[in-house]
Order: structure tokens, then sequence, then C-alpha cells
């Protein structure tokens, strides 16, 4: 891949060549990664997104599409900790931060409060169907995704990074569930839709999936090196102008604002917040970083404005009486910007 003199004069030698070993790397984990997932490119390439944005995903789609492989897979490539939870109605907030137990000392015969981790304690967190547990079961989640800390009977633990919730939501069955507030879905940085195999990849999974052997996934990255490379995509130097793509697509998705177009006002019920504008901003410089180039592009911020906007903009009433969902609305948004 080539670069402009000017795109690398903005980076330090050592950061260059950082920019260059990760884009190696992104490439040797797509290939491993190949091993046990068949097809799913721009899944992959948008988990890795957020992986090294340091941000969490919200993965959408039907069952039996291997997300759960996925993830696994992901956290045994990286050499980080894994850990499954699946949300269920009965399921407590202590079943996910861990609970005060009372244990025997030893000396003395004398009883005292141990903290006992839950299964938020490690690196990737799989929150398997997430909107299956009520809204206070789903509010134990919302320190560990912002603050990277869980406090339990007014103590308060901190979790060790990195640190990635990956949840997951069944678009089809929607009997029983608990929405999630917006405030929450907030939090995470992309919706990742997970849709169905091609005929090719679907005849692969039918040949290569049904046998005994099961592929073995070697390490490429410890938590270190993750948390190094998260650092090193803060600081790609994004454009001006870029900046300005980031506020004013975001600023036009909220129906309120005056630079809004009136079709947006005519569909729109609430319009993406200043997070959306951060993450667009870290995305591209994600986005630009695997794919090897020192500057983020027009093109990294378009590729992810779909998945960082799609779950803040909220429809109302008349976009769904005319078909219009909230991933339309932003497809219509990025074209119209990229015409103007």
């Amino acid at each position: 891949m080539e670069h402009s003199p000017t795109s690398v004069a903005q980076l330090p030698p050592d950061d260059v060549a950082a920019i260059d070993q990760l884009g190696q790397t992104y490439r040797a984990f797509r290939d491993e990664l190949g091993k046990a997932i068949i097809g799913q490119e721009l899944v992959i390439e948008q988990l890795a997104i957020c992986l090294f944005a340091r941000g969490h995903a919200l993965l959408m789609g039907v069952p039996g599409l291997a997300k759960t492989l996925l993830v696994s897979s992901v956290a045994q490539t990286f050499d980080l900790s894994f850990n499954r939870i699946q949300f269920t109605p009965d399921l407590m907030p202590a079943d996910i931060t861990g609970t005060d137990i009372i244990q025997e000392s030893g000396v003395g015969g004398r009883r005292q409060f141990e903290f006992i981790k839950g299964p938020v304690f490690t690196n990737i967190v799989l929150a398997d169907e997430i909107n299956r547990a009520p809204a206070k079961t789903q509010s134990a989640m919302l320190e560990a995704m912002q603050e990277n800390k869980v406090t339990v009977l007014g103590q308060t633990y901190t979790l060790k990074p990195p640190f990635f919730v990956l949840a997951t939501q069944n678009p089809i069955e929607q009997e029983g569930t608990y929405p999630l507030p917006e405030a929450q879905l907030d939090r995470f940085m992309f919706l990742i839709e997970v849709d169905y195999p091609s005929m090719t990849e679907e005849l692969r999974i039918a040949r290569e999936t049904t046998g005994s052997a099961r592929a073995v996934l070697d390490h490429l990255l410890n938590g270190e090196q993750v948390m190094a490379y998260q650092q090193l995509v803060r600081r790609v130097p994004v454009p001006e102008h870029l900046y300005e793509y980031a506020v004013n697509i975001v600023r036009r998705t909220r129906p309120g604002q005056p630079e809004s177009p009136q079709w947006i006002k005519d569909t729109v019920g609430w319009g993406a917040g200043p997070r959306a504008v951060q993450y667009l901003i870290l995305g591209a410089k994600a986005r630009a970083a695997l794919r090897g180039a020192y500057m983020a592009s027009l093109e990294d911020i378009e590729a992810v404005a779909s998945p960082v906007l799609t779950h803040r903009v909220i429809t109302n009433f008349s976009a769904e009486s005319q078909g219009m969902t909230s991933k339309k609305i932003v497809e219509r948004l990025v074209k119209e910007m990229g015409d103007a």
C-alpha cells in the first residue's frame, strides 16, 4: 500500500513501523479466524475495529450464525480470557459482578467476608441474548462497560484491561424480552449485523464443519500488545474536514437541529448524541490502522457510519409506516453527504 509523504510525516517513525506491524497482524488474525469461521469478513473487521478502538459491540443476528464461536475464537486468537454469560429472566446482578460470601479464616475460627469475582472479571465477555434479562440485571453491565469497574456492597473493584463486552440479540423473537434502553445502547460503539452466509459459504460450512477435526488457533497477541495497539490507534492523524464531517452527519440525525433535512424531521424521533461523533472518529482511525494506512480517510468514516449510528437513530411512527428503518436512514444520510 502506498502512502503520501504528508500522511507519513505526521507520525513518528516508530508509529509508522507499528502501524505496518498492526496491518500484518490483522491479516494474520483474519487468516487464523478463517480456520474456525467461514465467511463473515465484514463482521470480523468490525469486531477488530471495536477491539482496537477500545469499544464494545452489540451483535444482531438470528440463532445459528456462529456468533458465540466467533467471539471465543477472537479471544483465543488474541490470548485473552473469555467468559460467556447467558442472560435469562432470572439472572441477578450478582451472577454477573460477583458477591461477598462468608469464609472461615482458619485463625481462631473467625469468619470474614470474601469477594468472589463474577464472570465479568475477564478480558472478553459475551453477554448472550442480553435483552432476555430485566433492566436491573442489564444495568450491572453499565458501570463495567463505561468505567471498567464493578461496585459491590460499596466496594469498588477494577477490571483488568483490555476489557471488551460483546452482547448479542435475536432480532426475531421479542416475546419475553426487555429491550435495552437508549442510554445502554449508547454504550456500544458498534451495532454489528450478522447476516446469513452466501451459498458458497454455506456449502463450505456443510463440508468443513461436520467432521471430527476442530481447528486449533494460534495466539497472535497478548493483552499488553493489544493495549499498545489501542494507544497507537488513538495517535492516528485525522484531517480537519473529517472532524467536521463527523459532527455534521451526527447533527443531521437530530430532527430539532436547523441543519437537519426535512425528511429527517419527518421520520426521526431522536438522533445520535456526542458519543457518536467520538466513535465515528475512533472507528475511522482503527479501520485505517488495520488496513495499514497512516491517516484516516473519508472512506474509513463512511464505512463505520452505519454500525455507529444505526442503533442511535430512533425512528418515529411515520418512518415505520413507510418502511424506513434506522439503517436506511443512515445510508441515505451518508449518500447525501457524499453527493454534497
